[in-house]
């Protein structure tokens, strides 16, 4: 029985590459959603808006795991929920000012 429980904990997923994971796949559908945006001349105030509606199974997914990060780290549900909210914001901000970077320059991000 102990030994079964050690393989299993080995095999579990380590809480840092779940964010890895799910961060690629969290800022590639936001960067899809952003070249999207720019192709179809969306205006900031709508990106802005869509942003936050876009790439939620992602979004939820990288919040998770910056969660179970946290508190696997020793944070509370507080601080790590906290923590978690704050880096979703910071990706919606970033992604926000390249796209006003790239609508006023009337280019695209590369592949």
């Amino acid at each position: 029985m102990l030994i079964t429980t050690l393989l299993l904990a080995a095999m579990a997923p380590a809480p840092t590459a779940a964010v890895d994971t799910t961060r690629a796949a969290f800022t590639k559908c936001v960067r899809d959603h952003m070249k999207k945006s720019l192709e179809a001349k969306m205006e900031e105030a709508e990106y802005e808006l869509a942003l936050k509606a876009e790439c939620s199974t992602e979004r939820d997914a990288f919040r998770k795991a910056v969660i179970a990060l946290g508190r696997s780290g020793g944070d509370s549900e507080k601080v790590a929920t906290e923590d978690a909210d704050m880096q979703v914001e910071d990706y919606h901000a970033n992604f926000t000012e390249k796209f006003k970077d790239y609508k006023a320059n009337n280019s695209l991000p590369g592949e």
